[in-house]
């Protein structure tokens, strides 16, 4: 009997290895053909947009390698009735435990859905601008311009404004010029109008916006609204800065800056300043030995060693 007992162990070994193997086996043509799944879908989707051929080729990717590791477990002998047995509890501990992430789950799906970020996008998202790397289903990752990767929870995203810089096809650039208010406002105004035309990122439509902005505390401004496509707002922004500047220096239109003047009148001249009274030497007003006032006189700027001068008496010039 202790024969047939060992070859029954063997026979459950052999079994149990054998059951081991092919669930390895599962595992590894299951990633293979996860992959493989993945890059069929990436190709096929080509005329898709980039948010949407990632997210078929995590669907496709995931759905070949869940079936496979299902089929390996059950292959290494896992039993999945014990498994739905206890998903009823299992259910309502978890339901529990992750509230917030299948509120982000949920806010994943909408933010898909609706379209309004893709990858590529420049956003704002609370003061954090970045361009978007993916949407996830439970968190949005950002790579900002400092090469940092922000992760924003998907429920943020959906209860936050959002600014998408890149959506549309142009964007507007607002530049605000103040200028001295001795200058001629036509001539300023025909400047401004004459840089916007002469610069060739700026879009003939919409065409060029000259506002006034009022009074300033010591200049009039005015804001050049200027359009551009979408890929050269940046670069317009830094030329046209650079043109108004050389273009007023070429027209003589001053560009004040904040500081404080005294003018006499309309005329942006300075006026002189005359020192009228001279400083007093230190103990002019101190009183002399008889009681009399030593302190100068405003007119005259005599001091008090000129008035001791001149009142001193010589004995030898008396005899």
């Amino acid at each position: 009997m202790g024969w047939l007992a060992s070859t029954l162990h063997l026979h459950v070994s052999a079994a149990q290895a054998g059951a081991f193997v092919r669930a390895a086996i599962y595992v590894v043509v299951g990633i293979a053909l996860a992959r493989l799944a993945a890059v069929t879908v990436n190709r096929a989707t080509r005329h898709m947009g980039a948010q949407e051929r990632v997210l078929l080729r995590r669907l496709a990717s995931y759905s070949v390698l869940t079936l496979f590791l299902a089929s390996a477990l059950r292959e290494a002998g896992f039993r999945f009735d014990v498994l739905l047995g206890a998903a009823g509890i299992l259910t309502v501990a978890v339901g529990f435990a992750s509230q917030t992430s299948a509120s982000n789950m949920i806010s994943g799906l909408f933010l898909m859905l609706e379209r309004s970020i893709a990858i590529g996008d420049i956003i704002n998202v609370g003061g954090t601008v970045g361009e978007v790397l993916s949407v996830d289903l439970l968190s949005t990752r950002l790579r900002t311009f400092d090469n940092l990767m922000v992760r924003i929870p998907n429920q943020t995203m959906v209860t936050t404004q959002i600014t998408n810089y890149n959506r549309l096809p142009i964007r507007r650039f607002d530049l605000q010029v103040g200028v001295a208010y001795k200058e001629d406002l036509a001539k300023v105004e025909k400047a401004l109008l004459d840089i916007a035309d002469r610069n060739p990122l700026c879009l003939e439509n919409p065409a060029p916006l000259l506002i006034s902005m009022g009074f300033g505390a010591s200049s009039i401004n005015y804001q050049l609204s200027v359009w551009a496509k979408r890929e050269n707002w940046l670069e317009l922004r830094n030329r046209i800065t650079r043109e108004v500047k050389a273009g007023f220096d070429q027209l003589g239109i001053e560009l004040p800056f904040p500081h404080v003047e005294l003018y006499t009148g309309p005329v942006t001249e300075p006026f002189p300043v005359r020192l009228v009274n001279p400083a007093v030497a230190p103990g002019a007003s101190s009183g002399g030995p008889s009681g009399g006032t030593t302190s100068a006189s405003a007119g005259s700027g005599e001091g008090p060693a000129d008035r001791a001068a001149r009142t001193s008496t010589d004995p030898a010039a008396d005899k």
